[in-house]
């Protein structure tokens, strides 16, 4: 019976494990992170999976080293403790070690907080604002759709709904997929972060300041998050969902909003007589 037990407790571990990889949102019992749905994502699944390879050992050495002294070097195995206080060779060995592990943690960590915050060949841009306690979307090259996405309370939640209470909102923020995406993130009252795990997303939202991210997300599908930063009484329920959808799906969202696809271009008037003279200037002196 134990051992039929067993066995069903690690089949439900299994499924529960199967659920984590499948669904862009919490899970009950989740002990990994949500699946990675955009190249930064990945980059980060890949620095934990490396740093879960640097700090087991340590663990299992620290531990191990911990029982042998405890074992080894009790009061009842020695009445007469030892009065050595230093030694140089271990004491060396103990500081040179930590600085190389923390060298070889440095370099990707570095490299991964580059990548992360480098905006590369941007497609298109959405500005975030972040408002007690909802989010207000705006479309800067579809020209400039806004609008606020609230959580939905229970009361209005649809029956199919209910899985995701406390994350579906009544406008999603809708973005084509394989796209380079630069998110402009601002507050309008106090501190907010916008953050969605799938898509390694998570910046603050500061009044009187833009700050800048990007993704690019690789699948089609809806993608949720939360504000990560205390924001108030309503912190809990201004959740995110950002929706990725196909491109011609996008042309016909956007349209459907009232925009345009054809990105704002400024023209700025050049004073040819005066351009000409700026540059002779120098080479007459």
């Amino acid at each position: 019976m134990k051992i039929k037990s067993f066995c069903f407790f690690a089949l439900l571990f299994v499924v529960a494990m199967q659920a984590v990889a499948v669904a862009a949102v919490p899970q009950p019992w989740g002990i990994n992170f949500q699946p990675s749905a955009s190249p930064v994502q990945e980059e980060i699944h890949k620095f934990h999976n490396l740093l879960l390879w640097i700090i087991v050992p340590i663990v299992l050495f620290v531990t191990g080293l911990l029982l042998y002294v405890m074992l080894r070097f009790n009061a009842k195995r020695n009445p007469v403790a030892s009065k050595t206080s230093h030694n140089t060779l271990i004491e060396i060995i103990w500081t040179a070690i930590p600085v190389l592990i923390l060298v070889v943690i440095a370099v990707p960590s570095f490299r991964l907080l580059y990548f992360e915050g480098k905006v590369v060949d941007p497609e298109m841009t959405v500005k975030v604002t972040g408002h007690q306690w909802y989010w207000q979307y705006t479309y800067p090259d579809h020209g400039d759709i806004d609008f606020d996405s609230n959580m939905i309370a229970d009361k209005d939640l649809k029956p199919e709904q209910w899985s995701n209470r406390l994350l579906e909102v009544d406008n999603q923020m809708v973005v084509p997929v394989d796209t380079n995406i630069r998110i402009i993130s601002t507050a309008a009252d106090v501190l907010h972060s916008w953050a969605v795990p799938s898509l390694g997303v998570k910046k603050d939202s500061v009044p009187g300041r833009l700050n800048e991210t990007w993704f690019k997300a690789s699948k089609e599908g809806v993608y949720y998050g939360q504000c990560s930063e205390i924001c108030g009484v309503g912190h809990g329920f201004m959740p995110i969902a950002v929706n990725v959808v196909s491109k011609d799906a996008f042309t016909a969202w956007v349209k459907a909003k009232g925009g345009t696809m054809e990105k704002k271009v400024t023209v700025v008037p050049v004073d040819t007589k005066a351009e000409k003279t700026a540059v002779a200037t120098p080479a007459q002196k």
